[in-house]
This record gives structure tokens, sequence and C-alpha cells, in this order.
């Protein structure tokens, strides 16, 4: 069972259709007994970020999703909940994030691309090369079969900016190379929504389903 997270804010029913089309029971609920319960996490939004942490702060859902990530529990974020895993936000005028990823949250600045970035565009899979000592970078198992270029549906103005770029799983181009997708341990993030993003975003929801 996984738990999606309902604080208010975002396109919660979507997701959970597109989750059980993959084959998952999912449980709506903002009850931290509930989110005990399931064996994994997701944390979607669509909104201002100081608005959502006050909701998770209001429903006592900060010390849980914060406990159940350090327990080792699958937990992906979607846009917005992808964004409250970091430290702080551009956007934010009061409220810090979750802390659980380092970094911080950036808007795009105004130029030849239009903000907000919604629509359709390629993903690229991050196979820079061999890290420092020489490993090649494990494979984000949220990607498994999902093909270098692959188009995705965005609708954001702000994007992440890791600390650690080995946790960045997923890159885009529009017209500064952004994070589309992170990966640490048991930590999942993407900016686009994998929920309208048809064959490749229920590919990537299925992966997580899979998750053992």
């Amino acid at each position: 069972m996984i738990a999606l997270i309902d604080y208010g804010m975002g396109n919660i029913f979507s997701v959970k259709k597109a989750l059980e089309l993959c084959g998952a029971g999912v449980l709506v609920t903002n009850n931290p007994a509930d989110i005990l319960s399931c064996e994994k996490i997701v944390l979607p939004g669509v909104g201002a970020f100081d608005d959502a942490m006050f909701e998770l702060e209001k429903q006592g859902l900060v010390p849980v999703i914060k406990n159940e990530v350090k327990s080792k529990k699958p937990f992906l974020g979607i846009c917005l909940g992808m964004h409250l895993l970091f430290e702080n936000s551009e956007e934010a005028k009061i409220r810090k994030g979750l802390g659980i990823l380092k970094g911080r949250v950036r808007k795009f600045l105004k130029g030849s691309q239009k903000v907000p970035h919604i629509g359709w565009n390629q993903v690229n899979l991050n196979n820079s090369g061999p890290m420092a000592d020489g490993r090649w970078p494990m494979q984000c198992p949220l990607l498994k079969n999902i093909k270098d270029g692959s188009y995705v549906y965005f609708c954001h103005s702000y994007y992440v900016e890791p600390d650690d770029k080995s946790i960045v799983a997923l890159t885009c181009d529009y017209g500064v190379d952004f994070t589309a997708g992170v990966w640490q341990g048991n930590v999942y993030g993407v900016q686009f929504h994998p929920e309208k993003s048809q064959e490749v975003g229920l590919k990537i929801l299925e992966n997580f389903v899979n998750l053992c």
C-alpha cells in the first residue's frame, strides 16, 4: 500500500489514478498512523512553497515524513513535493523546507524562455561519466527502461539545485540545464508530472510501485 499524502496542495486524484493503473493500492491520507502503516509514500504538490510547508506543519506531518524517510521507506516527491525535500526556496518568504536533501530551490530567470515552464520537454539521464573515484554512477531504479531524451510534462517556475550533484538522476534544458529528477537512497523526486506524462510517466510510477 502506498500512502499518498493529501495536505491540500495539488492534483491528488490524478496521481492516485495513475498509481492504481500501475497496480498499486493507494491510500489518500493526512493521518500519521495511516502513513506509518504503508510501505511507500508519495508527496505530490502544486502551489506555493510557504503554503505547503504551513499545511504540513499544521497537520503534524513534518516529523512523520522525516522519520519514515530515515527508516528507509521508499519516498517519492512530485513537483512541489520534490521542492519541499530541500532546505529552502527562493519562493519562500517565511518557511524552510524539510531539509531531507541538501540544497535549495531556484526561480527561472526571465529570458528567451517563457516562465512558467509548461508543456512537454525532454529529460536526459545523468550519464555524465565516472565519478572522482573512477566508479560509474548507478542508474536510478526509478528510471529502469526509460530512454535518454524521453518527453515528459512540466508545469513549474522553480527548480531544485542540489548541493551534491551525484544525486541528480535527470536533467532538462530550458534555457538553463536544470535538475529534473533526484535520487538519494530511498528518496526520489521528479520535477515533472508523471501522472500527466503518458507512457513514460506511467513507467516511472510503475518502477516506484515495484521497488522492494
